[in-house]
């Protein structure tokens, strides 16, 4: 995998994983890092593309950016101050 930007606090490589896998490692990375910090989530899984937007939404965080690079998805993600 290339080096990932430093701007992240932590990243997930969730590649080769179904739902809801992606969405449940993102969520235990989360409650690892601090509020504002940026979390980079890689993921294969297309339902993804639904997943991901819909828990951010419901858990307080901010999807920054989602995009496909060369057949996966990127999140980029921005931990919220309420989420648990």
């Amino acid at each position: 995998m290339e080096q990932i930007d430093e701007r992240f606090s932590a990243t997930v490589d969730a590649t080769g994983l179904a739902c809801p896998m992606p969405v449940l490692r993102a969520r235990r990375k989360l409650d690892e890092i601090a509020e504002g910090e940026l979390l980079l989530v890689i993921a294969s899984d297309p339902a993804s593309m639904h997943d991901m937007p819909a828990f951010c939404s419901m858990a307080g965080h901010t999807l920054l950016m989602a995009r496909v690079e060369e057949g996966q998805y990127h999140y980029e993600i921005r931990k919220g101050k309420d989420a648990a």
